[in-house]
């Protein structure tokens, strides 16, 4: 089985820490964000998983190339002008469609569900494509996709909106797609996957695309788009059915404690201070520093929303 990861956006509002690192290869609990991802489709029986490019693509690939679980063999798919979900995911189809049905994952999040039993469900379903749902608390800021009672596609946020939703929720980067999926894509290099491909189809054919909403607990998931997104997620990882996150963090020489993680290799000398907060691996945090709610990186420390340090 095949699999995607669609990590070539920019990552501007994770901005400043985005412009050394892509945002799918920033440390989470020290681990590069793209880890996470690999490990999920692993586990779920994947065994290629193509990777697309953009900014800063050789620390990504590098990223991903020293995570890769055993087993599962990477493709990149380098895109020197950004294509949008859609383009992107149309380069590779014809690596994708190989696979009876493949997975196509987000890298700025960690999630943790059944995909063997979500994949499942897709193919007695027989539908095209399966986007996964979560209730979340920050529905009404993130803004939701609504299905009707038989898990058809609705409404994509405030955008499109047909009528007859029964449910919703929000959009998890998860998604199950069939082979014959690929037969409908645009015929333009650079698009949206929702907007111009997804929901135009299933206004043809509403039994092919749609989904299903999953509660907190069978789908636990935590988005890294913003600087506060990526310290709560740093702080208070879940924990993940099929990765030992902080066994692997420790392993690999991070230090983990309550309301600090500090990367491999860093340097905290005993009178600095820093609460809640992130040190990313390799820096040297200036002796008597005080700092509480941010992120060390590239030798400054930045503030999450209200920080504070001296």
């Amino acid at each position: 089985m095949r699999g995607m990861i669609v990590a070539a956006g920019l990552g501007t509002r994770l901005r400043p820490l985005t412009a050394w690192r892509p945002k799918p290869a920033v440390p989470v609990r020290g681990l590069p964000l793209i880890a996470y991802p690999l490990a999920l489709l692993k586990a779920a029986g994947v065994t290629e998983v193509v990777i697309n490019l953009h900014h800063l693509p050789n620390v990504l690939r590098a990223a991903a190339e020293e995570w890769v679980p055993p087993g599962l063999t990477l493709t990149f798919s380098d895109e020197p002008e950004l294509l949008h979900t859609g383009g992107a995911i149309r380069k590779v189809a014809g690596f994708l469609r190989e696979s009876e049905t493949c997975i196509v994952l987000g890298g700025d999040m960690i999630v943790d569900l059944d995909l063997p039993a979500l994949i499942a469900r897709h193919r007695d379903s027989e539908r095209a494509v399966s986007a996964v749902l979560a209730e979340h608390p920050r529905s009404a800021e993130f803004g939701t996709i609504g299905l009707d009672g038989n898990g058809r596609l609705r409404r994509v946020g405030q955008r499109i909106d047909r009528g007859g939703e029964e449910q919703a929720g929000v959009y998890t980067w998860v998604n199950v797609l069939s082979a014959r999926a690929f037969e409908t894509l645009p015929e333009r290099e650079s698009f949206n996957h929702l907007d111009d491909w997804w929901a135009p189809w299933s206004e043809r054919e509403p039994d092919a695309v749609g989904g299903e909403v999953l509660s907190a607990a069978e789908c636990p998931w935590k988005p890294v788009g913003t600087p506060a997104e990526y310290l709560d997620a740093n702080l208070s990882v879940p924990d993940l059915s099929y990765l030992d996150v902080d066994a692997r963090s420790r392993a690999i020489g991070a230090h983990l404690a309550p309301g600090l993680v500090i990367g491999a290799g860093a340097s905290v000398p005993p009178d600095a201070d820093l609460e809640e907060a992130v040190v990313w691996d390799g820096e040297q945090v200036p002796s008597g520093f005080r700092a509480r709610r941010g992120v060390f990186a590239h030798g400054q420390f930045h503030s999450v929303h209200g920080a504070d340090h001296e």
